[in-house]
Order: structure tokens, then sequence, then C-alpha cells
């Protein structure tokens, strides 16, 4: 019965989609591969095809911003449809190698979405975030803060962190004391930007440094870390789907909007717009959220999310906007980055090397 509930409610997100025209062609969607674009194209890009008859191809990147500039710089945009943070919609907006989006694509359901879910060069599609994942093999007592990453004594072996300031300083922070709630006033001090790097210090020769997503699951199942901050649904389907012995812990999660963007000169902007509008469906959202655990950003589809296929586990308790996973949480703060990602990662880059 559930399983024909899903059926019929993702038919019906179909056909609310009814304006969209039978059309050929192709748009190239980008995003950050493994199982993130595995349950994308379960729940995006085959019925998106279905529906329209434009074919997706599926790239994947790792967040380098510097790859979308080349391509806009070089007259050379082979890429259409590209999800990242909120930030990157931001800067890329304001430094113009990203397209404005026509409003008509959200403007009919935009009091659905989040706060924060639209902006010019920008639809978000989830909420996802960083939390710390810990090995159960390794670790006798539940950790119960961010604190308890950089205790070493307490929970000995190595940590993995990923290779950007973005998150890494925030954790740092947090850790150190800061509220959630005044981590980025902090950071915006020279005194906390160098606060941050002193509590990174007590660290920096046990960390294992990631760049894709699909590592820290990987780090912890191999045994080469006891704990790793890492992108939150990237843990819950190895625990749901392969019983691996991984706990999740909130405090001092940093959560962001997962956004849409369509880089300057794309060819096919119009199917890519098409493919944005598409891929806010509600339904299509409860779909991969039911999926994959990343929480929906339109409000109507909340409430479709339901029982992960396989495990039969409700998969609202891993939303990151679940109430009872906020109690020590910052949003990630796009115009910060925006207006500091250079700087910090220039300074980052400078530490690592020391």
């Amino acid at each position: 019965m559930r399983m024909l509930k899903r059926a019929l409610l993702g038919s019906l997100g179909l056909m609310a989609l009814g304006g969209l025209a039978h059309a050929e062609g192709s748009v190239t969607v980008v995003s950050w591969g493994g199982l993130y674009t595995e349950v994308q194209n379960h729940s995006f890009y085959q019925p998106f095809s279905k529906t329209t008859g434009i074919a997706v191809k599926s790239e994947d990147w790792n967040g380098n911003l510097g790859q979308i500039r080349a391509q806009v710089d070089a007259k050379n945009v082979t890429w259409d449809v590209v999800i990242g943070d909120s930030a990157f919609a931001k800067k890329g907006c304001e430094e113009g190698f990203l397209e404005k989006i026509d409003p008509a694509v959200t403007q009919e359901n935009a009091a659905d979405f989040l706060p924060g879910s639209i902006t010019d060069c920008g639809v978000a599609s989830v909420v996802w975030g960083y939390v710390i994942g810990y090995d159960e093999r390794k670790v006798k007592d539940r950790p119960g803060s961010v604190a308890d990453f950089f205790d070493l004594q307490k929970y000995p072996g190595k940590r993995a962190l990923p290779k950007r300031p973005e998150s890494t300083l925030e954790f740092a922070l947090m850790a150190d004391g800061v509220p959630a709630k005044d981590v980025y006033s902090v950071l915006a001090t020279p005194e906390g930007v160098d606060r941050a790097f002193k509590k990174l210090d007590t660290i920096k020769s046990e960390v294992v440094w990631w760049e894709a997503g699909a590592q820290p699951p990987q780090l912890l199942n191999d045994g080469e870390v006891t704990m790793a901050v890492s992108f939150a649904a990237r843990l819950v389907g190895p625990i749901l789907d392969d019983k691996k012995p991984f706990g999740i812990l909130y405090d001092g999660m940093l959560y962001d909007l997962d956004t849409w963007m369509i880089p300057k000169g794309s060819p096919h902007k119009k199917e890519a717009e098409e493919f944005i509008k598409f891929a806010s469906d509600p339904g299509r959202q409860a779909e991969l959220a039911t999926r994959a655990g990343y929480a929906p950003v339109r409000i109507s589809a909340i409430g479709l999310v339901g029982k992960h296929p396989t495990a039969g586990v409700d998969m609202k308790q891993f939303m990151l906007t679940n109430p009872d996973n906020q109690g020590n949480a910052a949003a990630i703060d796009a115009q910060f980055w925006s207006d500091n990602l250079d700087d910090l990662k220039e300074r980052f880059n400078a530490w690592l090397a020391q």
C-alpha cells in the first residue's frame, strides 16, 4: 500500500506539470556524484526525459567555481545546469558568470519554497548539511558535542575534514565554544579567524583531508578515521542500505541550500529552466528525500516524505529541518562566503602547506 501511495503521488506530481511540452534535445546536468546523483537520476533525470523527451547528460564536479568561470571566459560553455552551494549562486550572480533564471520558473509556487530558496541566479533543490559521523566500532561513549570531534584524548583516532575553509572554520570555532548563532560574527574578525586556525592546529596532525563527498563514509568504513565531518545524507545511505555501524552527531550542524544554477552562455538555457521547474515539483522532491534523506525546500513536499523503500524507516527523522536536529545548528552564511571565500581559501591553503 505504501508503495502504491508513493507511485500515485509521483504520478500526480507529473500530471501537475502538464504544461511541459514533449520536446527533443538534451541538457547537461552537473552534480556531486555518488549516491546523490544516483537518486537524482531516479527522481529527476529519468522522469524528466520520459516526460519531455529531453535527454539528460549527467556529469560530476567537485564544487570548484573555477570550472564554471573557465567555460564562460572561454565562451565554450558545455554545462547547462549545475547544483552547488547557495554561496556559489550568489557569487556567480554577482560576478556575472551565471544566467539569471526566468522568474516564471518559480513564481507560481514561490510561497511554497523555504525562505532564501529563490534568488536571481538560483533555485534551491534540497537542504543539505555537514554533520559529524563516527565509527561505532571505535567509539565507546557516543560523542555529545562538536567539541568531542577535537578531543583526541577521549576519542583517539584520525579525523576526516573537508579540504576547504567553508565549514571547517565554522566547526573549529563551535568546538572552541562559540555558539552556532555567533559563529559568523566571530569569523568575520581577524581574531576569530586566528582562533579557528589555532583550534585546527590541535588536530592537524591527525586529519585526513577529503575532497569528494563519497570519501568520509568510505574512510569510516575502512577504519581509517574514527570521526568524519561529512555531508549528512552521505551517512544515511550506508546506515540504512548497507547496515554500516555509523552514528550521526547533529550538534554543531551546518546546513545550506543546494541550488540549481545555469552557467552564463548555456547552450540550452530554455531546457535548463524546464528541468529546474520539473525538479522543483513537490512529488519529485519528496521522492528524493524518501530515498536519500535530503530535506525538500518545497514546504508542501515535507509531508510527502515517507519511509525508506528498503529499510522501512521514517525518513523525516533524518531531515536537517527536523527540530530535533536543530538544537545547535547554523545556517551557512552565503553572503559571508561570497565576500570572504577567496581570502580565506588563500590563508587555508597556506596553513595546509605549513
